[in-house]
């Protein structure tokens, strides 16, 4: 049942790049705050909050393997940000760098022969599915109403509406 050392490694890598994930949304989520845009703030924060949840998602997942979680160093992010369109496209990039990621994770526990970690990992593997998705999407949004006051005004109002989540996982 416990992953062998390197597994833990790879996990306890995912562990902290979630955690990094929601700092870096966190810091998109200020970006957007400064500009007037507190739909998208919001949004974002909802988004950096997600990243909590499915970093203990992982903590869990190895905690009950008699595994031991830790959270590795977590640089701030760096991000240049001048635009609604930059602070999304640099969400959609980070997203595609968390995806690669959990294909890495996955290559590695199929590699060591975990089947314990599959429904996590394909968990995973449609979540991603989603965030880029959706993330995508947005920036599709930004580039059609490009610096639009109004359009803008509209996308921000909508994003606003998303429902908020607990940082706690949730079953599934």
């Amino acid at each position: 049942m416990k992953l062998s050392a390197p597994l833990e490694k790879a996990f306890n890598d995912q562990i902290t790049l979630e955690f990094a994930a929601s700092m870096v949304y966190r810091q998109l989520a200020i970006e957007m705050e400064i500009r007037d845009l507190p739909g998208m703030a919001a949004w974002l924060r909802h988004q950096a909050d997600e990243e909590i949840v499915h970093a203990n998602k992982f903590i869990d997942h190895l905690a009950d393997r008699d595994n031991h979680p830790a959270i590795g160093a977590i640089p701030a992010p760096k991000l240049e940000i001048n635009s609604v369109l930059d602070c999304f496209q640099a969400a959609y990039q980070h997203e595609q760098k968390v995806s690669a990621a959990i294909r890495d994770l996955v290559g590695k526990a199929e590699k060591a022969a975990d089947y314990d970690s599959r429904p996590l990992l394909n968990w995973f593997l449609s979540e991603q599915i989603e965030e880029e998705s959706t993330v995508s999407e947005i920036v599709g949004r930004i580039e059609l109403v490009d610096d639009d006051g109004p359009g803008l005004l509209r996308l921000d109002d909508e994003l606003a509406q998303r429902r908020v989540a607990t940082t706690e996982a949730a079953g599934g």
